[in-house]
């Protein structure tokens, strides 16, 4: 194993409880291949630009893009935000909630 996952937070898995099974067993093949590999194809991570370390796991499925944000903390990947994706770019709206969920995290694990 390359990488742990770990999920954060209730609106992940509000999100997952939301989608059938079969979607939900392609995530899940996808996120192996993130744990598993050394290098991960671009088709299923990349960086969002200009959003200081977050990231996004983009996963196909029956003509559904299905998206996770999440940052990375060396070899341990946090997702915290998914949200199936309706149009070519990645709404501003999803980005600025991940944000949000995001310092949340850090600001939880601080106080901790």
């Amino acid at each position: 194993m390359k990488r742990n996952i770990k999920f954060y937070g209730p609106r992940i898995l509000d999100f997952f409880n939301s989608l059938d099974q079969l979607t939900i067993e392609k995530i899940e093949w996808t996120l192996a291949l993130i744990r598993d590999l050394d290098r991960i194809p671009n088709k299923y991570f990349k960086h969002l630009t200009g959003t200081n370390g977050l990231y996004e796991i983009r996963c196909e499925w029956l003509g559904n893009a299905i998206r996770l944000f999440f940052f990375d903390e060396g070899r341990m990947i946090i997702i915290f935000h998914g949200f199936k994706k309706k149009t070519q770019k990645t709404p501003l709206k999803e980005i600025q909630q991940a944000l949000k969920i995001k310092n949340e995290y850090y600001e939880e694990k601080k106080s901790k």
